[in-house]
């Protein structure tokens, strides 16, 4: 696949197989993804690794009523989406059976930039071998609480960025409309 039908090829998908992903895939994508560039080549990152659909599903659970409890529904821009947080029947990690998430090293220089930029390489790579990824925005907090990390075995001093759910798509969604974007060239 070329690098450029990956970049407008990749979806974010919501519909996942019960085929698991298999470690040593799983260390490609991560291989994959720390070979983004970073500030001062600070490689800033660790990756939480955390699959069954069981365990996702009761981490939804439990993330979806940290996030309810914890909004405020007149300051945050996902008030509207509310409802769907609410149904019992709502899985934040659309049943895939594998969540990475990329947490940033304290100290570091523009590390949750590189953290992103990490996520980015192991979705297209991803993308390039059949996989589907989606970012999971409603998860990133509660990923930071103490309990969270402790649970999952992440030191106290990283700040979970960004969670990334992998998996084999049901179904793929077509293309999304792009704004086009604001470039100003400077002379």
């Amino acid at each position: 696949m070329e690098l450029i039908d990956a970049i407008y090829g990749r979806r974010a998908v919501r519909d996942y197989t019960p085929q698991e992903v298999s470690r040593a895939t799983i260390e490609e994508l991560i291989d994959a993804a720390v070979h983004a560039p970073t500030a001062l080549d600070e490689q800033p990152w660790v990756f939480a690794v955390i699959q069954g659909k069981g365990l996702l599903q009761d981490y939804s659970d439990r993330a979806k009523a940290h996030f309810l409890a914890t909004f405020n529904p007149g300051n945050d821009p996902h008030a509207m989406r509310r409802d769907q947080l609410v149904d019992a029947r709502y899985n934040l990690f659309y049943n895939a059976g594998t969540l990475l998430v990329i947490f940033a090293e304290p100290n570091r220089h523009f590390a949750p930039v590189d953290c992103c930029l990490a996520a980015e390489n192991l979705m297209l790579a991803a993308h390039a071998k059949g996989l589907a990824t989606c970012p999971v925005g409603f998860a990133q907090s509660w990923f930071d609480l103490p309990e969270i990390k402790t649970e999952i075995r992440v030191a106290q001093e990283l700040t979970a960025v960004i969670p990334l759910i992998v998996g084999y798509p049901a179904k793929t969604p077509g293309a999304v409309p792009r704004k086009k974007p604001e470039v100003i060239f400077s002379a």
